[in-house]
């Protein structure tokens, strides 16, 4: 037997590679196959309870929906037109639009959705505020055709939205956002691909990136993938409903054939806050002449805000940040809208179709404003403005905040306070907006403190389109 002398580089190279083998070979097997199961055992446990069950697309390897959307023919089409245009090799084009794909498609993981961001969006939304559901135990989604494709449409006021509605609906379906760029941070960006969510450009010109966009947003809605969407397309500054944006609602109906297709189908969700979060920073934006805040200023503020808030107990968070409401309303179906105005969106010219989808638009828009929450912050704010120039006791504010309520009952308002416990409820709001510095209090008396009109305005503005019933 002879003793071969190697090298301690050489050694330690084979040693690498003997790890590396094991390790592909025999661990990772391994380590896949447990991962698996436990995924698909989550899978169909959830299947089980939920009305709208998760769908096969969501499943489907990532790269396969990637080359799906790259190879579409429409895409096609438009990689031929934007390689003309911009005297580019097709090779070159035809890349580019693999690179938009690969952002726009997420990766979901049921596991990951479930068992971590159900988790935390539950844990998060119940620490901060004290939730309400309205309007959600008439079994409406489960009424719902299995095979539909259901979107949930929603007013937008806070970042925290996606939150709250997430956790809300997680024991009847699984929700793919859009969201903007602020999401794009690692390692934030991996955790809200795998929850389903996929990334958006936001008023982007580019003809290609839209078309990839389009395509995809085509395809999990013909898929049946349950979507939820913002029909306002950002968050409302004033705190008032913006006018609907019609890009996504578009991308739906362009190609949907009321006759042959499944049924789209539109679920208004209104959702109010007794406190914003991000208010001044919305309403600050307002000001044109605002300066930008800085990346620092805003990675300060938010360390110190959570830092503060975390040494309150629940209690007092509670009185700071008061109720979060959400309420379901009427389903909208695309097929029955079509069949009731006589309309096949596939079959217009581009013009016809934006004027028929507006008119769609503004009908679910409706709705939403139907169902937006008369939370007590809002109501308490509304009757300050109408007496910003005269000092009102806590018992005169409350009386007028019952009476308003009474007006807005009337009207059909969705108002969820017990009459019980009316008058501790308007106590906790004022004294919250007290808390904040937003009133000024002399002997009892309260008054709107004028340089934070605005922050009143947007509360108040967020019952605003009652007035006008």
């Amino acid at each position: 037997m002879e003793t071969i002398t190697l090298p301690y580089w050489i050694f330690i190279v084979l040693l690498v590679f003997a790890g590396i083998m094991v390790l592909d070979r025999i661990l990772m097997p391994g380590m896949r196959w447990y991962l698996k199961r436990r995924v698909n055992r989550v899978i169909e446990e959830i299947n089980t309870r939920l009305d709208i069950e998760i769908r096969p697309i969501q499943f489907t390897r990532r790269q396969a929906l990637i080359d799906q959307l790259v190879f579409d023919e429409k895409v096609i089409d438009e990689i031929k037109i934007y390689a003309d245009e911009h005297n580019m090799p097709h090779a070159v084009v035809q890349e580019k639009a693999r690179k938009y794909a690969a952002e726009i498609v997420p990766a979901f993981n049921a596991y990951i959705y479930f068992r971590l961001g159900y988790w935390l969006a539950k844990k998060f939304a119940r620490l901060v505020y004290r939730v309400r559901v309205g309007f959600y135990d008439k079994n409406k989604i489960s009424e719902i055709d299995a095979n539909s494709s259901v979107v949930f449409v929603m007013n937008h006021r806070s970042n925290m939205d996606y939150v709250l509605v997430s956790f809300l609906v997680a024991e009847k379906t699984t929700l793919s956002y859009a969201v903007g760029e602020w999401a794009r941070i690692w390692p934030l960006q991996m955790l809200i691909k795998a929850m389903g969510a996929f990334f958006v450009r936001r008023n982007s010109g580019n003809s290609l990136y839209r078309k990839v966009l389009e395509r995809y947003i085509n395809l999990s809605t013909r898929a049946g993938v349950c979507q939820a969407v913002f029909l306002e397309g950002g968050l409302t500054k004033d705190g008032g409903l913006r006018e609907p944006r019609l890009g996504f609602l578009d991308y739906m109906l362009r190609d949907y054939h009321p006759y042959s297709d499944k049924d789209i189908v539109f679920i208004p969700v209104g959702i109010n806050y007794d406190r914003v979060i991000e208010d001044r920073s919305l309403v600050r934006r307002l000001d044109k002449t605002a300066e930008r805040r800085s990346l620092w200023f805003v990675i300060k503020t938010t360390v110190s805000f959570i830092f503060k808030n975390s040494l309150l107990s629940r209690k007092n968070r509670w009185r700071r940040f008061g109720y979060a409401s959400v309420n379901f309303g009427e389903p909208v179906s695309a097929k029955q809208y079509c069949e009731t105005h006589s309309v096949d969106f596939s079959a217009l010219d581009k013009d016809n179709r934006f004027l028929r989808v507006e008119s769609l638009a503004k009908e679910i828009m409706q709705n939403i404003s139907q169902v937006v929450p008369v939370v007590p912050v809002a109501l308490m704010c509304d009757v300050l403005l109408k007496n910003r120039s005269e000092w009102k006791s806590e018992l005169e504010l409350k009386a007028q905040c019952s009476e308003r309520i009474a007006q807005l009952e009337k009207v059909g308002a969705p108002i969820d306070i017990s009459s019980s416990a009316l008058e501790s409820v308007l106590g906790s709001a004022l004294e919250a907006i007290n808390g904040r510095g937003l009133v000024e209090e002399k002997n009892n008396l309260y008054q709107v403190k004028e340089s934070e009109i605005e922050i009143i305005n947007y509360y108040a503005n967020s019952i605003a389109h009652w007035k006008l019933m």
